[in-house]
């Protein structure tokens, strides 16, 4: 609703360079992202609920500042806390998910399966925020984020008075125990930075199109289409996908659809084609970008347990995201630099930006190729 609107809101309403919106992209990513790794290690100790009530709390308190905030401290503060109250939920939900899935694997759904549910329910939820936030738009950004804020507001109730409470199961142990356990797991490190290149590639959705839809349609108005597109795929297609990718096999063939989408928007953005066809190339940038992502999530959510054994899963799935988070904030850090050396360029040099993506994405498919051979 808020977050697919934020990189133009930047520049056009607050005249803020693409650099610096790049920085704030990234950091509101990595302070998600890159503090699963608290979040994960919280939900270890203190349990599930604890968790998502807080982090509701502070997307609450993120949206109202985004809403209100006129300075450049005001922005990053606020988008920081959008951010991190991701880091407390999410790891929660996903530990709770692999923790349920994995002991009703003989008898009940695979673990790949509830994934695969879970970003469906995600996806609709992603379906109807853009085509909401783009009819919220048209009033003004500050009351996208007001409505978003409310919308928080009743789902910390929800989990506050239903959800229920189940302590932790590594509440006596240290702090540091799970870190030391994560750290030293050179595989599982090895697979989360190959792995951050696909959250890379999809924080794109909120740098790279909305820049391109304003620089050929002349606004980012058709940005809520392209998110409901993705989102109406992932509904459809998520789960038939899922059944027929089962192996780790299908993690490198993902990157390489994904990188696909990058290869189009690449060739085509020279072109510089206007009006009606220039919607054509972001069409199918979000179609392969929406494919390589539903054959990649959750084969890759059902590999983390697998690497890590089976324990301590809150924190190996903070870490997991923590490095995409990492990887991101350099990813975007590097992408908006680029589009600011590159700002009159015409012809192929519009194509920079998106094979610099391309390229980390088949390096991370053949880094993945040879590593998961042992989990196929």
């Amino acid at each position: 609703m808020v977050l697919p609107y934020l990189s133009v809101h930047l520049t056009e309403d607050l005249g803020l360079r693409a650099a610096f919106v790049g920085v704030v992209l990234g950091l509101r990513t990595f302070s998600q992202q890159g503090l699963f790794f608290i979040g994960g290690s919280l939900a270890d100790r203190w349990g599930v609920k604890p968790m998502i009530v807080a982090g509701c709390a502070f997307r609450i308190l993120g949206f109202g500042g985004l809403a209100l905030a006129e300075s450049v401290a005001g922005i990053v503060v606020a988008t920081i806390l959008t951010g991190f109250a991701g880091a407390l939920f999410s790891p929660a939900v996903e530990s709770a998910l692999a923790t349920a899935a994995g002991s009703a694997e003989n008898g009940g759904q695979s673990r790949k399966d509830v994934f695969a549910l879970f970003s469906v329910c995600g996806q609709i939820g992603t379906f109807i925020g853009p085509l909401l936030g783009s009819l919220l738009l048209a009033v003004d950004f500050s009351v996208s984020c007001l409505v978003a804020a409310g919308i928080f507001a009743a789902i910390l109730v929800l989990h506050l008075y239903r959800l229920p409470a189940h302590p932790g199961a590594h509440a006596t142990e240290g702090w540091l125990d799970g870190w030391r356990e994560v750290l030293a797991n050179r595989a599982f490190l090895l697979f989360a930075v190959a792995m951050s290149s696909q959250l890379v590639a999809y924080n794109q959705l909120y740098l790279l199109l909305p820049l391109e839809l304003d620089r050929t349609w002349g606004s980012q108005a058709p940005l809520g289409a392209y998110f409901a597109l993705a989102s109406i795929v992932v509904v459809i297609a998520q789960l038939p996908i899922t059944r027929r990718v089962r192996t780790a096999a299908a993690l490198p063939a993902g990157l390489i659809v994904t990188a696909a989408a990058f290869v189009v928007m690449a060739l085509l953005a020279p072109i510089q084609l206007r009006g009606v066809p220039a919607l054509i190339a972001p069409a199918a940038f979000t179609l392969l970008l929406t494919l390589g992502q539903m054959i990649t999530l959750p084969v890759a959510r059902d590999l983390v347990p697998r690497i890590a054994a089976e324990r301590r899963l809150g924190s190996y799935f903070g870490f997991f995201s923590s490095i995409g988070g990492l990887g991101v904030l350099v990813g975007s850090v590097f992408t908006g630099a680029l589009i600011d050396m590159l700002p009159a360029t015409t012809g192929w040099g519009l194509a920079v930006p998106w094979c610099s993506v391309a390229l980390a994405l088949l390096a991370s498919s053949l880094i993945l190729a040879r590593q998961l051979r042992s989990y196929a």
